[in-house]
């Protein structure tokens, strides 16, 4: 009997951790894609170049760039939920500022501060979710956390433009920082219990193994060991591959002539499917210790659909059923992923690993659009959807290598 009520106790001490915390990945995700269903509005306000807009996402990815890393150190340091409330709060407080103020030099300081909030985001949320989850259930804890960034990209489009159709875009901008109001407030209220005493953290010792010169600080030292590195490495390369989305739909009607209609059919199913694989992924992730194997079969399976795609002129559903065969592919893959970049961590670094290799994201995203832009303007669509294949071939080397170190280690 006490077994029995135990269970449920400690799934709701879970859900107590989970819930606000996938909220707050729900709001990052919102607000990175933010300016873009309203891009055509904001522009028409300050009469601003496409240009000089640009310069909003410009410094919000440079600044997420170049502190979310120290973001983690803090989240070591001083603890993943303090810091993870400061970036909520530091987003909330900048759009909610970018929609009131009428300047467009503020509007791109404003996009700078949500920048410095986004940092706290991956480091404060991955070290949280180890920290109090049970280790059985922590790729469908992070599977839950992965779903819930990707629907906040999902209804970020409609609901913006329905509050800007009311309200013009400041008001969706700041309707959107109610939203950061209301999670920072559950963030808050749904205070954790402490984390379990093997899991507090301590100042992480390097080995000699790692290969880095003695003189560099212990905390650089284990993000410069090669485990990691590699980690880094499957972050830069599964973004670059994903930034074949932005380019899926000129992509195909350059390609074959596929419709517009088509084309975002096409895509909606890769989006959806991806979304649905992330929670396959967090029930394979939790089902088996073999990691690296169901990351790198799902990679190889995404890169050879992907490649099929570039390759042969599919009718029209055989084509949606492959783009949504690469999304579920690609989206069985972060769980496993979220947990390989675990085992390489010590205890007490939680924060700035997770911070570091999340850097990733940022450098992949910076890259992806002038490389895949450029295809296009070559008159090379095929290249879009090989070179993508090729990034998810490649990712496979960093599972496996990244594996192989951390064994021998």
């Amino acid at each position: 009997m006490t077994q029995a009520v135990s269970v449920p106790a400690r799934r709701l001490s879970e859900l107590r951790i989970v819930a606000p915390i996938c909220a707050a990945h729900f709001l990052s995700h919102y607000y990175m894609i933010m300016l873009a269903p309203l891009f055509a509005f904001v522009r028409a306000d300050y009469g601003v170049s496409y240009t000089d807009l640009g310069l909003a996402l410009t410094a919000f990815n440079l600044v997420s760039a170049a502190l979310q890393t120290p973001a983690g150190f803090l989240v070591d340091r001083f603890g993943p939920r303090f810091v993870l409330i400061a970036g909520v709060a530091l987003g909330t407080v900048a759009f909610a500022v970018a929609g009131v103020v009428h300047s467009f030099a503020v509007f791109v300081a404003m996009y700078a501060l949500a920048g410095l909030g986004n940092t706290a985001y991956h480091p404060a949320d991955y070290s949280l979710l180890s920290d109090h989850s049970a280790p059985t259930r922590l790729g469908q804890v992070f599977s839950f956390h992965t779903f819930a960034g990707i629907l906040g990209s999902a209804v970020a489009p409609g609901t913006l433009l329905a509050m800007q159709s009311r309200f013009g875009w400041r008001g969706a901008y700041i309707g959107a920082a109610l939203l950061g109001a209301l999670v920072l407030v559950f963030l808050i209220a749904q205070r954790p219990a402490p984390a379990a005493p093997a899991t507090v953290k301590h100042r992480v010792k390097a080995r000699p193994e790692d290969g880095v010169p003695p003189n560099v600080d212990p905390g650089w030292r284990l993000l410069l060991s090669p485990p990691i590195i590699l980690n880094l490495g499957f972050f830069v390369l599964i973004s670059i591959m994903g930034g074949l989305n932005s380019f899926l739909v000129v992509a195909l009607g350059a390609l074959y002539g596929t419709t517009d209609t088509l084309a975002n059919v096409a895509l909606t199913g890769l989006l959806s499917m991806n979304a649905f694989g992330v929670l396959v992924g967090g029930v394979l992730a939790s089902r088996t210790a073999r990691h690296a194997a169901v990351a790198g079969f799902g990679l190889a399976l995404a890169g050879i659909v992907t490649a099929l795609v570039g390759v042969i002129d599919f009718s029209s559903v055989a084509l949606v059923l492959m783009t949504s065969l690469s999304g579920l592919f690609v989206g069985v893959t972060p769980p496993s992923r979220d947990l390989l970049v675990r085992a390489a961590t010590p205890q007490g670094a939680f924060g700035r690993v997770f911070g570091f290799v999340s850097t990733g994201f940022n450098i992949g995203s910076a890259v992806a659009p002038t490389i895949y832009g450029t295809f296009m303007d070559r008159g090379e669509p095929r290249d879009v959807f090989l070179f993508s294949a090729a990034c998810s071939i490649l990712c496979i080397g960093t599972v496996v290598f990244g594996v192989s170190r951390q064994a021998q280690r």
